[in-house]
């Protein structure tokens, strides 16, 4: 049986999900999205062929699984109304709203609610994501993979079972996208700096990053050993790696992250307040 998809919230992240079940031959017909955007709503309906409403608990009365994919500081609002139909119809609820914590969407929706957090990242917007996923103890297997289903329409999907590392995720996965194109910009402007066209320094910025990811993700090897394969003794990898560990580029990535980290918690307790 087809089951029955309700997204609360029809921004980037719920289209990219709608868009990447379609893909995979989920039916428009057996979703359905609740947007206050007149414009958004129509697109929606016209592109994927799914149900669309202004009303969150008209949404989710029928759904067999709920997407709240409201931005944070708009989920207590959008999920308080929602409680009574959770509680009677039981759907599994899935969280793609960055640093609501289990404890919290329990609160708003009741402690009996069967509760997917998660936290995707940018890339899955091009179905090229990393999602991490925990849960309450109200959700079982079956509804553990329900979830996985859903997200793997974006990409990878990973679990953790330990929420408070879910701040760790967020600065990893989640901000780590922007760290990557920080390197790449950098790249970038130093051959720029060097005489090259920027076009040309780009597309060697871009396209050396998307081989060396996939590397990465193909390969049985570390990233160490990788990084070993690349590098010569005496050569030109060597002397850029030297410049790199002696700047002490390794604890400031450490830094970095644990910022992230550090953040991502605060910003949890701001959004359950």
């Amino acid at each position: 049986m087809t089951q029955r998809i309700a997204f609360v919230g029809g921004g980037h992240m719920a289209t990219s999900l709608i868009g990447g079940l379609r893909a995979r031959g989920v039916r428009g017909d057996s979703m359905v999205v609740a947007d206050p955007d007149p414009a958004q709503r129509e697109r929606l309906k016209r592109e994927y062929g799914v149900g669309v409403t202004t009303d969150g608990v008209v949404a989710v009365t029928r759904a067999d699984v709920v997407v709240l994919a409201v931005k944070p500081q708009q989920m207590a609002d959008a999920t308080r109304p929602l409680a009574p139909v959770v509680a009677e119809h039981r759907p599994l609820v899935i969280s793609v709203a960055a640093g609501i914590r289990l404890q919290d969407l329990a609160r708003w929706l009741g402690s009996d609610a069967a509760v997917v957090r998660t936290m995707p990242n940018r890339p899955a917007l091009i179905g090229a994501g990393v999602t991490a996923l925990c849960a309450t103890g109200n959700v079982d297997v079956a509804a553990r993979r329900a979830a996985e289903r859903i997200l793997e329409a974006c990409g990878a999907t990973v679990w953790v079972e330990d929420e408070a590392l879910m701040d760790v995720v967020t600065a990893v996965s989640g901000s780590g996208p922007a760290y990557f194109f920080l390197l790449v910009e950098a790249l970038e402007d130093a051959a720029v700096a060097l005489g090259m066209e920027r076009g040309t320094a780009r597309l060697l910025a871009v396209e050396t990053a998307r081989g060396a990811g996939r590397m990465a993700a193909e390969s049985t090897a570390s990233p160490a050993t990788l990084r070993a394969q690349v590098t010569s003794a005496g050569g030109t990898t060597a002397a850029a790696l030297d410049v790199l560990e002696s700047a002490g580029v390794r604890a400031i990535f450490a830094r970095a992250v644990e910022a992230a980290t550090r953040r991502s918690a605060e910003l949890a307790r701001d959004f359950g307040a």
